[in-house]
């Protein structure tokens, strides 16, 4: 569509009629493109909504030669990892600066630093996992 397009602007006398057109129709073009990239899927069983533009569902995105077993009621964890973080419990922690790991080992990232002077939980940029200063109560 695009190769007719740049024809149609070389071969037209107006070229600005013709640019005009070109952009709107690459406009158009480029907003069906994003409606088909990002339609509106359940990535996990556990998650009714987005959380990425380009998301698609799980049986559209295990495709290719990268995924030996694409049989999907035989994955491990049919749950979003944004779901699972969630439920990790919160790690109280004494010191006013903390960091994490994610387990340490070849399993875990590479060492984040977390500072806990604000009150609430605070994730791990890496991992997602959550830490807190407990509450102090000056009576």
């Amino acid at each position: 569509m695009l190769r007719q397009l740049i024809q149609r602007i070389g071969t037209n006398s107006v070229r600005q009629t013709s640019l005009k057109s070109f952009t709107a129709a690459y406009t158009t073009t480029i907003q069906h493109s994003a409606k088909s990239l990002a339609p509106e899927v359940k990535q996990a069983e556990n998650r009714t909504t987005t959380w990425s533009k380009s998301q698609r569902a799980k049986a559209d995105a295990l495709v290719g030669p990268r995924f030996e077993q694409t049989d999907l009621s035989t994955q491990p964890n049919p749950m979003a990892a944004i779901d699972l973080i969630a439920e990790e419990p919160i790690r109280f922690v004494k010191e006013r600066i903390t960091h994490c790991d994610g387990g340490g080992g070849p399993l875990g990232h590479p060492k984040i630093y977390i500072n806990l002077d604000k009150p609430g939980p605070h994730a791990c940029t890496y991992c997602g996992i959550r830490f807190q200063k407990p509450e102090e109560h000056h009576h």
